[in-house]
């Protein structure tokens, strides 16, 4: 790469002496790089000067942290000062955290001194390192931002408290499956008062709920902005450090087991500026999302597969959380939360922007309200849902001006209802849809060609079967993200039937279309869907 990279620079030339470097290529154009200590020095390669041992030390640095991971490896092997500066220019990195990694924690972290985000990862069959070697990088890294550990199943709390001594100014920690208890994430909390970010996965070292030591805030108390908790058999043992955390915005709770209604009684008492709430399989009722609706600033609410959580609850949020922004509910086929619950979003959060219903059985009475009084509504999609029909997708289709991205999976839909997105939704510019036995290729093509500007994606493959469980990332079972638009899990069928009757096709469209004969319902996940203006996310 970066022999190619000098003769690019001198095009004329490379012409001029193209027999002769092509014999000398592989050690010539290197040999000026080992002279940079020479002063005034510049290369001379077969009589080309090579501009690239005159780039500032900067400059190449700068060049290497545009590039992928591959291809800074493959610089760093060019000469010695390549080498170098791609060690001393890299500031994230990833290891492979078995064992075997003590001895080369001095050599590696001698190249890479300027580490700030770090990655320790191992594999569950292998033997993690231990308190030495993470104490040992401590030392190394002593400007770490982030760290991320994964499967360190060898790291104890006297580790964790070490390591937070030496490194204070730590702003993000992530562990999963650690096997460290409530005094090694105590220890980090009570050290690190600059920490804004803090995910806990499986943290095996808290097993006894009755004797688990309380977890506070610490001096992060000022600092911590977003709490992530997954998978955690005693997550209420963290409730001392939500409650603690008085700067926090963003709370995301993933099949934490515990009493969930009282402590969000006290936290929503405690923090007032929560903006973020993700719920998913969480012992949380009415009574908790009428705490929840305390948070006056609240503009984005994840509600999945919490099925203790009614119209009332849906109602007290509606009434007090008025920013909402956007709004994910999984009903996992309960039939708790519905058309109340949906027309009190509707006549009080005229800001909704994006809105996902799973397993949720709206009506065009709901519907029509939303499109109605939500005139910002932008992203919407609607899956496995059995009210929803040709009726409803008129109704969006005539009512939901700022629409953009639609997303339809599993529904009682036809033809019939493409054909009303053919003049409605003006701001539409991608529609989605998925295992609705009614819409038929012809339809879709029609649509499309009716639509030029318009994306349709109509998904009629087979069905697969995936994991139910929920994504290290947090995104739900069956859930939908905006953007990309995402759909995991499996959709069931219930027996509420659609108020619009559903799979009559008008004489008129059968004639154009061609209609085939309708396919079976099957449940499928929803792919990724691609989106300008999605949003990164990342360690």
């Amino acid at each position: 790469m970066g022999q190619s990279a000098s003769t690019a620079a001198v095009p004329s030339c490379r012409e001029s002496n193209h027999s002769h470097r092509s014999k000398t290529k592989s050690t010539s154009l290197i040999s000026p790089m080992y002279s940079e200590d020479n002063d005034g020095f510049q290369g001379i390669i077969d009589g080309v000067v090579d501009y690239i041992s005159e780039l500032p030390d900067e400059c190449l640095a700068c060049i290497f942290q545009s590039l992928g991971s591959g291809d800074r490896k493959r610089c760093s092997l060019v000469c010695q000062r390549w080498l170098r500066i791609e060690g001393q220019s890299r500031h994230r990195l990833s290891l492979n955290a078995q064992s075997d990694l003590r001895p080369m924690i001095p050599s590696l972290f001698s190249r890479f001194d300027a580490v700030t985000k770090l990655a320790l990862k191992c594999d569950r069959r292998s033997v993690s390192i231990g308190d030495d070697s993470l104490i040992l990088i401590s030392l190394r890294c002593g400007n770490l931002s982030r760290l991320k550990l994964r499967a360190c199943r060898e790291l104890t709390d006297a580790g964790m408290a070490t390591f937070a001594k030496n490194c204070k100014g730590l702003k993000k920690l992530s562990c999963g499956s650690c096997t460290f208890g409530a005094k090694g994430m105590n220890a980090v909390l009570d050290n690190c008062s600059s920490l804004e970010e803090l995910s806990v996965k499986r943290l095996r070292g808290i097993s006894d709920v009755a004797a688990a030591e309380p977890i506070g805030p610490g001096m992060a108390a000022s600092s911590l902005k977003t709490i992530c908790l997954k998978e955690l058999y005693n997550g209420v043992c963290f409730g001392p450090l939500i409650i603690g955390a008085k700067c926090l915005r963003t709370l995301k709770l993933f099949r934490c087991s515990g009493d969930w209604d009282k402590l969000f009684q006290v936290i929503t008492e405690r923090v007032t500026g929560i903006v973020e709430i993700h719920l998913e399989r969480l012992q949380v009722t009415d009574v908790g999302l009428a705490a929840i609706s305390n948070c006056l600033n609240l503009e984005i609410l994840h509600l999945v597969k919490t099925p203790e959580c009614t119209n009332i609850g849906m109602v007290s949020v509606a009434e007090r959380c008025k920013l909402l922004r956007k709004l994910h509910i999984d009903g996992w086929k309960a039939n708790r939360i519905g058309d109340e619950g949906l027309i009190a979003i509707a006549k009080s959060c005229s800001n909704l922007q994006e809105l996902v219903l799973i397993g949720v059985n709206p009506t065009k009475v709901s519907l029509q309200m939303l499109a109605s009084n939500c005139q910002n509504l932008e992203r919407l999609a609607l899956c496995g849902s059995d009210t929803v029909g040709d009726a409803e997708i008129s109704c969006i289709a005539t009512k939901c001006i700022a629409l953009k991205k639609l997303c339809i999976k599993s529904c009682p839909v036809n033809d019939n209802g493409l054909e009303a997105l053919a003049g409605g939704c003006p701001n539409l510019v991608k529609v989605k849809v998925k295992k609705c036995r009614g819409v038929t290729p012809e339809g879709a093509d029609w649509l499309r060609a009716s639509r030029p500007s318009l994306a349709v994606n109509l998904d009629t493959g087979e069905p697969e079967h995936q994991d139910a469980s929920a994504s290290d990332g947090g995104v739900q079972d069956n859930g939908v993200e905006f953007p990309p638009v995402v759909v995991h899990g499996h959709v069931a069928t219930s027996n509420v039937a659609s108020s619009s009757a559903g799979t009559g096709r008008s004489a008129s469209f059968k004639s154009r279309l061609g209609l085939l004969s309708g396919k079976s319902l099957v449940a499928c996940t929803l792919r990724r869907w691609s989106s300008g203006n999605s949003k990164s996310r990342g360690f």
